[in-house]
């Protein structure tokens, strides 16, 4: 690279290693999210379908887009993910007041006993994972985690509704 580049190759080289450690995380954790795990009952299921189904058992009667809309997914992505919910007998839907148009979805009592199975195994990962988080850091230094990837969140976000950004 020149000298009139807008960064020298070593600036250049610290962004790419800071770039690779993103992707690593990012190829770590999607890999984790597809992972097919069992949460006490029994029944298998991936990260997509369990968070699912624990929202809709947070809010009983929402409605596909209301999910579409609070994973910020597409609609056909969530009918997707309620269809296999659906078939394993999760969740039921639900036309209501005589609203043929709308569609509610409730968990199913086997749906509720998954959903707060899982909701204790998250407590239990979490709970060791900040665990082992202090073992190597602060707690500021845990907390300031925490914030840089909240604003990091932002920005992705902000880069994905804009891609010229």
């Amino acid at each position: 690279m020149g000298t009139d580049d807008k960064f020298s190759k070593e600036a250049f080289d610290c962004l790419a290693k800071k770039a690779d450690i993103r992707y690593d995380f990012v190829e770590a954790y999607s890999y984790y999210m597809k992972l097919m795990r069992e949460y006490g009952t029994g029944e298998f299921i991936n990260m997509v379908e369990i968070h699912t189904l624990t929202l809709i058992d947070e809010h009983p009667g929402i409605m596909a887009k209301e999910v579409a809309l609070m994973w910020n997914r597409t609609k056909g992505a969530v009918s997707q993910t309620l269809a296999k919910l659906e078939k394993r007998g999760f969740i039921e839907r639900r036309k209501e007041n005589g609203n043929a148009k709308n569609v509610y979805i409730y968990v199913t009592e086997t749906g509720r006993r998954l959903s707060e199975a899982h909701r204790m195994y998250d407590l239990k990962q979490l709970a060791w994972m900040d665990n082992e988080l202090h073992k190597d850091f602060t707690h500021q230094e845990i907390e300031d985690f925490y914030r840089v990837m909240h604003r990091y969140t932002e920005l992705i976000k902000l880069i994905s509704s804009d891609p010229q950004t």
